[in-house]
């Protein structure tokens, strides 16, 4: 690898010098959900009567104070811990692996048995809790036969028979969980699986009446059909969580994403042709289907299940599961039948049925065991959850469709309680489960923490932004740090008549004055303007780096890109080419052969329908971006509001990880992303990625990722800033982590973390967060209409923090929404610290959260988690960037195998490394 050059005035930082300035933890199997009894680091054990209480991350060392003190209104209500013992049995059906829908229905039929009543919950997967012993007559174990109600077979063939054999495993005491819950034992194995035990109990009736997954139950009669074959419903989660003193029940509204029931070639055409085209003959090889269309669609029906009409009118219909589709029709199958004569599918249903399939050419369904079905006889099944990766379009559905105002969500969660059946369960009664609905919504403590200031660049009116509801006013300012550009290039892949020449040049126009305003200086105000076709995107980059370096015999500081709607195979390719793969090929006339020139170049795309006659506002929001990607700096916080983070005696860095897995039933690789800040502000990040094995939690590269982040923060610290370059304290802030892998995950990135350090030669205290964003939680102001305690939109002021009531019963943990409410109910995120050598007090940590939230570079909002974390979110999303589109095999929909990935995945290119290139 050549070395780092360096930009313009002597650094390699993009400047000249010194600038301005989830679910309850387990609920699987009780077998794998014990957190154990470990201490995880010194000074965790507390004295005197409690000693014997361990916990995975760091205790409670008080509450915070600071802030205006409020109440708020939670998703919750209380629930009583019963007394009596919960037998626990493995249920084994002596079957291949069955649905989860369908295990329940045979331990349904089974616990029609007199030794079965009063009836147990039962998981749908092994576990089965019982309220009693069940008398195997002296054995530990007993096998039954089951057979399910109504399941006759044609023919008058007697319906199968399931062997289930249940064997005792445990006894379950749930006075463990309200010794926990009120602060006298640790969350050891025990208590996990009584809390398990009990989630199954009060889930067992819903999941015996709706389409469920782990722990939400969706709802029929309330759902939206979104085009590519899917459909949305509303559904309601549940999860019995451990507070302080209490068992509570968390109930929310979820959304699931279903298959569209219905006659399988209205839902294929949705796919293959967006239902702009009804004719079925479109599913026919012979007549131009695609191939990348064909796999698609196999892809997508995978495993769905159909109704196959029957062949006779007497005769019932019968399920299959797809496996995979044939490229030939059914007229062009041939199979021999039972006495051994061949005939084609076609004829085969023409002659069962009397009625000729009226699309004998359009491709079929296939099952496993090789039954091939014409569509036209299929419907897909209604109440089927689909686990694949969502469609850009179906995601915007999804959001829409998902947002309700906090009255709103409110008054349907407690809609919901009819459906969740808790007054009406015999499970619930005959575990002496006592739900008490009379709690909802349940009023917590909270308060209300101060906004911090932002300081802006000379010339500002004024120079501090005083954010009000998480946003502030970006008018009269101008960025602290404006990052000068010279020579540009805006290259267009819309048509020419829909953004042509004038067109570019007004945007242009606007484009300039938009960074003006803030203080950025623009060498060149006039950019070469080029049009391309978007079916060679490197190439015409490359000619218009080319045709710049010939002109002004530099290459550009920018690339401005105006993309068509529908042009993410370009945005693709843009990125690829600014940030892993820059190739700018010229010759001079003073030269006598041709020469290359390698480096990174910032790009910024626009979509064209977007930017012509944009806003003001619109051009801000480029503007910071720009700014951010050339190596400037927007703004900083206030220096009141930062003493912990920019202590000069503590030197700090802040490191945001990440790890982003491909969507269920993909064996694409997983993704991981780390950032790191490296002025005293902790402003400026750069990103480490890499590629590594399909689901795995733990970061696998975390040393060299890591070592790389100091040895720069190092690097900029010396050069730029001229410290020493030692930090003091190291902030690790951490997402996508389940309650349930805390501990190994803790475990082993700190470690790594404490061994980077020690090879360096320095010796920060580390504090490791994990930050979580899947949970439940909602606050709700208790007077929406008074401004002391809600915005405009109902929902929670920002830098609300909630750290009593519903937190952890024994850890340092908090919820804080830190932003304004947008777009239907705010959801706070939540904070678990797990390591602390820092010692800090709960004020401490959750405002250093809580300005992290208002330094998320490229707007001028406070965001929803911190922004290391963001940023690490944004460089794990954009991991697809380091894969040439040019590729044999590469397109934005294909999913590439890990062993592919591993190979072909592209470093960063070294010119962008000590850039904020992902902004």
């Amino acid at each position: 690898m050549p070395p780092r050059p360096t930009t313009e005035g002597g650094t390699a930082w993009g400047g000249r010098g010194r600038g301005g300035g989830g679910g309850a933890r387990g609920g699987g199997r009780p077998q794998s959900i014990g957190r154990g009894a470990q201490t995880t680091s010194e000074g965790l054990q507390p004295s005197g009567p409690t000693a014997h209480i361990t916990t995975v991350g760091v205790r409670r060392p008080g509450y915070g104070t600071a802030g205006r003190n409020i109440k708020v209104k939670t998703n919750t209500c209380v629930v009583r811990v019963p007394q009596k013992i919960i037998h626990h049995y493995d249920d084994i059906v002596s079957e291949k692996t069955l649905p989860p829908r369908f295990t329940m229905q045979l331990v349904k039929e089974l616990q029609q048995k007199e030794e079965f009543l009063p009836k147990g919950s039962y998981d749908g997967k092994k576990n089965l809790f019982m309220p009693h012993v069940i008398d195997f007559g002296g054995a530990d174990m007993r096998e039954y036969d089951v057979v399910v109600n109504g399941s006759s077979q044609p023919g008058g063939r007697p319906p199968p028979v399931f062997k289930i054999r249940i064997k005792k495993v445990a006894e379950i005491n749930p006075v463990v969980l309200q010794r926990f819950i009120e602060g006298k034992q640790s969350q050891d194995e025990s208590v996990q699986t009584a809390l398990t035990a009990l989630n199954v109990v009060i889930r067992m009736l819903p999941m015996q009446n709706y389409p469920f997954n782990s722990r939400s139950f969706f709802i029929k009669t309330d759902f939206k059909n979104v085009g590519h074959g899917f459909q949305l419903r509303r559904g309601y989660f549940q999860s019995l969580r451990p507070s302080p003193g209490h068992l509570l029940l968390n109930i929310d509204l979820s959304t699931g994403m279903f298959y569209k029931p219905g006659p399988l070639i209205s839902v294929a055409l949705e796919i293959v042709s967006n239902a702009r085209n009804p004719d079925p003959n479109l599913l026919s090889t012979d007549r131009g289907l695609p191939d990348r269309i064909f796999k698609d669609l196999e892809r997508f029906l995978k495993n769905v299940r159909v109704s196959v009409q029957p062949a006779t009118a007497s005769s019932p219909p019968k399920v299959h599961t797809i496996s995979s589709l044939t490229r030939e029709g059914a007229q062009g199958i041939t199979f021999n039948t039972r006495d051994g004569t061949p005939t084609t599918v076609a004829s085969y249903f023409h002659n069962l049925s009397g009625r000729a399939l009226r699309y004998p050419d359009i491709i079929c369904a296939k099952t496993a065991k090789g039954a091939v079905l014409p569509f036209e006889r299929c419907t897909i099944l209604d109440g089927q959850l689909a686990r694949k990766q969502i469609p850009p379009d179906v995601t915007r559905h999804m959001v829409d469709f998902s947002k309700k105002s906090p009255a709103e969500r409110l008054a349907s969660i407690k809609d919901g309680f009819g459906v969740l059946g808790h007054t009406e369960s015999e499970y619930v009664r005959n575990f002496g489960l006592d739900v008490n609905e009379d709690t909802f919504p349940m009023v917590t403590d909270a308060r209300q923490l101060p906004a911090p200031k932002l300081k802006y660049g000379e010339g500002s009116k004024p120079i501090l932004a005083e954010p009000r509801n998480g946003a502030w006013d970006m008018r009269n300012k101008k960025m602290i740090k404006p990052q000068r550009f010279n020579k540009w290039v805006m290259i267009i892949f819309e048509s020419r008549n829909r953004f042509g020449q004038k067109t570019a040049e007004s945007v242009a126009h606007d484009f300039v004055n938009g960074c003006k305003n803030f203080g950025i200086v623009v060498g060149d105000e006039v950019p070469i303007i080029r049009h391309g076709t978007g079916q060679a995107t490197t190439l015409e980059l490359r000619a218009a780096g080319q045709e710049c370096l010939e002109k002004h015999k530099v290459v550009p500081d920018l690339l401005l890109v105006i993309l068509p709607d529908g042009g993410s195979d370009i945005w693709h390719a843009v990125k690829y080419f600014g940030d892993v793969e820059v190739w700018f090929l010229y010759s001079s006339i003073s030269l006598s052969s041709h020469h290359s020139l390698q480096q990174g170049v910032v790009t910024q795309c626009l979509m064209a329908t977007k930017c012509n006659r944009a806003s003001g506002q619109y051009w801000a929001n480029v503007s910071l971006k720009v700014n951010l990607k050339l190596g400037g700096i927007n703004a900083v916080p206030d220096d009141a509001n930062s003493t912990i983070i920019s202590d000069s005696i503590n030197p700090t860095i802040i490191m945001g990880a990440d790890v982003m897995h491909p969507a269920p039933g993909s064996d694409a690789p997983s993704y991981s992303a780390l950032v790191g800040s490296v002025d005293s502000r902790t402003i400026k990040y750069i990103a480490k990625t890499k590629v590594q094995t399909s689901r795995q939690e733990i970061i696998a590269d975390l040393r060299t990722m890591a070592m790389e982040i100091i040895l720069d923060y190092q690097h900029y610290q010396q050069e730029v800033e001229k410290t020493s370059g030692k930090p003091k304290r190291l902030l690790f802030f951490r997402d996508g982590v389940s309650e349930g892998q805390f501990k190994e995950v803790m475990q082993q990135e700190v470690d790594v973390l404490k061994k980077v350090c020690a090879d360096l030669k320095i010796s920060p205290k580390i504090t490791f967060i994990i930050v979580g964003k899947r949970h439940h939680y909602r606050f709700f102001p208790l007077n929406p209409q008074n401004k002391l305690e809600a915005d405009p939109k109902g929902n929670c002021l920002a830098g609300t923090v909630v750290d009593k009531g519903i937190t952890h019963p024994l850890e340092f943990d908090f919820y804080l929404l830190s932003h304004g409410g947008l777009l239907g109910t705010s959801r706070p995120a939540h904070y678990s610290v797990l390591y602390d050598d820092n010692g800090f007090k709960a004020d401490s940590i959750q405002s250093i959260c809580n300005l992290l939230c208002y330094m998320y570079g490229r707007a001028s909002r406070s965001v929803s988690i911190p922004a290391p974390v963001y940023y690490a979110d944004i460089v794990c999303s954009r991991a697809r960037n380091h894969y040439d589109p040019n590729a044999d095999g590469f397109s934005e929909s294909s999913s590439i195998a890990t062993s592919d990935a591993l190979q072909s995945f592209k470093p960063l290119h070294v010119r962008q490394s000590r850039r904020m290139y992902f902004m």
